[in-house]
């Protein structure tokens, strides 16, 4: 921005938008505050850089209005967890098969865990048929993100919410 800029030579965007040409800094700086703005590189790679006469505080007021709306407007997906053991009771599983429900009608991700403790991790045969019969409990609401797999001793499973 204005003395801040090294170049020698600078093409040079009027305050409407028009070309004014290549011309000196000393020039173009001068051109600036006649018009009472600011000089602001906004191509420095470019040969020769170009630069726009223009309000830099008006500038860099809107940038950031613009991506405050931005921030506003996206949506975070969190993923959400539900841990359940291989000889988990059936009502007891039915309520972690509603709580998965309720965050893929929230829109977040659902990661059903399978712990195996001790002993228990002799049988992944019995932790895998679990998964799988949440994964069939929830076809309508929910695809499989990533199938079933173990990570240490635990089995892993993620869902997202269908479209």
């Amino acid at each position: 921005m204005n003395e801040k800029i090294r170049a020698q030579e600078v093409r040079v965007i009027g305050k409407d938008g028009q070309q004014l040409g290549v011309l000196p800094l000393k020039k173009a700086l001068e051109q600036a505050i006649l018009d009472e703005l600011d000089l602001v590189e906004v191509a420095p790679n470019a040969d020769p850089p170009v630069c726009k006469i223009m309000d830099y505080g008006k500038f860099k007021y809107q940038q950031n209005k613009r991506s405050q709306e931005a921030k506003k407007k996206q949506t975070v997906i969190q993923v959400k967890e539900v841990k359940v053991r291989p000889k988990t009771d059936e009502h007891d599983l039915l309520v972690k098969i509603k709580h998965v429900k309720r965050f893929l009608a929230q829109k977040d991700k659902a990661k059903v865990t399978i712990m195996f403790r001790g002993r228990e991790i002799a049988y992944t045969d019995q932790g895998a048929k679990v998964l799988e019969r949440i994964q069939e409990e929830l076809k309508e609401e929910a695809l499989v993100e990533q199938p079933p797999k173990m990570e240490g001793r635990n089995m892993v499973m993620i869902l997202a919410p269908k479209s």
